[in-house]
């Protein structure tokens, strides 16, 4: 595993912060779940949040009944996993499984079409319902649609479905009382974005086929090394590099990590980072935005001078044969097998946040879309009418933004001459991100034409995500939200609210808390979807 800064600004990071966090002995105060390290205020979180930092050794008794049950089940014929987890209980998994190349069903979404689409071969079909408390509104909900589902069809749904949990949590009481396959503890020592090598990313991608013993190895490899107080420490250098970057004419830092992947051969790895970096550093109205880009996106071939580039490089490259990022004052060149990469980069996401001087353990802001999507659910409220429709698609924003726009075009113009010199675009999207996956083509022309980075998030997925930067990071983001009618909704039993009215009132109760925050949002509603799709898509991509 090598970690490679270049770049003028990226080498002043590592000159001034890498020798200090050495003498304060950080990255073995780390090792040794040391709670003091960002600040008396966030000892009480951290306290119960660095367990971590062990799992590559803590993890390990999970392997065996992880491989037993996965060899129960494929000799019963069972060999469809469907993994229903938002946030950190999913993204590790599906980078894991997609890496591997087994196949891995993630469902973190509440679009109806999505969900249905995922209700099909439960003849072989095992679901894993990961959370930590059960709470979650929607595994919850995905459980649910999916046990009513098994039954239906003759199969014993107790049987199909294993859990992921912590010890004592609501969840495991109630898993325990129905009965499911198999429950499965997690270390409740550690936040849902630091739990890829807990059983929330092991159990999974275990049963789905994945070696994830080899994956802790990967892991214990490093592990040692990660908590050396040396400045070749790659968990110091990437730390320096992400949270102290300088940025000219300015005291601050550089705030936009830009991913740009060259070949590293792990699938999807940026979208795991994201959530560390965003979740864990993103509030008290600083932090750091990653920006998962393609490699030669225009916010990678031009970076400004607020933008960190990280390229994933292949694996066992080293500095003479890895690219490098030349045309970027601050850049840092990364590479290593995935087991590895997890622990490197949540000890640089804790290092860089005792850099900027935040917790990068607890999530402020996460709960209030949440709480607001709830409001919308109990209140049922009539829809708010649009401020203009053009064709198929309706058109609302924050109270003087459009500026007297009635087009889709003019409206889309109106939101980009709100965005900041230094600031971003974030596209949420809550749609169906497997069936409607050509949507995600706009981020790259639109990173063209405001010559500024670009974000996509599809909905609800990025609310576990990066929707806790949007709300508690640096007021500098403009947002697009773009939701649709739902052509065929999908009950969720025992539930007063379908799948389509949660999805709309999570969109709703996100756009009202960007706004109260002052947070400039157009929202484009697709009344008729395929058409109202194809023509969003020409106007962003022009």
């Amino acid at each position: 595993m090598t970690v490679t800064p270049a770049g003028p600004d990226a080498l002043k990071a590592v000159e001034k912060h890498v020798a200090t966090l050495v003498s304060d002995r950080v990255a073995s105060r780390i090792a040794q779940k040391d709670p003091t390290l960002w600040g008396e205020a966030a000892v009480s979180e951290a306290s119960v949040r660095l367990g971590w930092v062990g799992l590559a050794d803590s993890s390990r008794p999970l392997v065996e009944p992880i491989e037993s049950l996965r060899a129960e089940l494929l000799a019963e014929g069972v060999d469809r996993v469907v993994l229903a987890g938002m946030g950190g209980s999913s993204l590790a998994p599906e980078v894991i499984t997609k890496t591997a190349g087994v196949e891995l069903v993630v469902l973190d979404t509440t679009d109806p079409g999505q969900v249905r689409s995922a209700l099909v071969e439960l003849e072989r079909t095992v679901v894993v319902v990961s959370s930590k408390s059960g709470g979650t509104v929607e595994t919850d909900s995905q459980r649910r649609v999916f046990e009513a589902a098994f039954t239906a069809a003759g199969i014993d749904a107790k049987r199909r479905i294993v859990v992921v949990t912590d010890p004592g949590s609501p969840l495991e009481k109630a898993s325990a009382e129905a009965g499911y396959r198999a429950v499965f503890s997690a270390d409740p020592t550690i936040g849902g974005r630091y739990s890829a090598l807990t059983a929330f990313g092991l159990v999974p991608s275990g049963l789905a086929g994945v070696d994830v013993g080899a994956l802790l190895d990967e892991a214990a490899a490093v592990s040692d090394q990660l908590a050396e107080d040396t400045e070749s420490n790659p968990g110091l250098v990437l730390g320096a590099v992400l949270g102290g970057s300088p940025t000219p004419g300015s005291n601050g830092f550089r705030d936009k990590i830009v991913f740009a992947d060259y070949g590293s051969g792990i699938s999807g790895f940026g979208d795991w980072a994201e959530q560390l970096i965003a979740e864990s550093t993103g509030k008290e109205g600083t932090g750091l935005l990653p920006v998962v880009a393609s490699p030669n996106a225009p916010d990678v071939t031009t970076p400004g001078d607020d933008t960190v580039v990280v390229r994933l490089a292949p694996i066992g490259s080293d500095s003479t044969t890895a690219p490098t990022a030349t045309d970027a004052a601050a850049s840092v060149t990364v590479n290593g097998p995935l087991g590895a990469q997890f622990l490197l980069w949540e000890y640089a996401t804790s290092v860089a946040g005792r850099l900027v001087g935040i917790n990068p353990f607890d999530q402020p802001d996460v709960e209030s879309a949440k709480v607001a999507a709830r409001g919308l659910l109990d209140a049922t409220p009539e829809p708010t009418p649009a401020d203009a429709v053009d064709g198929g698609i309706e058109i609302r924003a924050t109270p003087g933004l459009l500026g007297g726009a009635t087009t889709v075009e003019a409206a889309v113009d109106a939101l980009l001459a709100q965005l900041p010199g230094r600031g971003y675009l974030a596209v949420m999207a809550y749609l169906d991100r497997l069936a409607e996956s050509e949507l995600e083509g706009v981020r790259d022309p639109l990173a063209q034409r405001t010559n500024r980075p670009v974000t996509f998030g599809w909905g609800p997925r990025f609310l576990h995500s990066t929707g806790q930067f949007h709300k508690g990071g640096a007021p500098v983001g403009v947002y697009l939200q773009i939701t649709a009618d739902n052509a065929k909704d999908l009950e969720i039993p025992d539930r007063p609210f379908t799948f389509g009215k949660l999805i709309g009132a999570q969109a709703a109760g996100d756009a009202g808390v960007l706004a109260q925050h002052d947070r400039p949002v157009l929202r484009l509603h697709l009344t008729d979807r395929e058409a109202g799709l194809k023509k969003l898509i020409q106007v962003l991509s022009r």
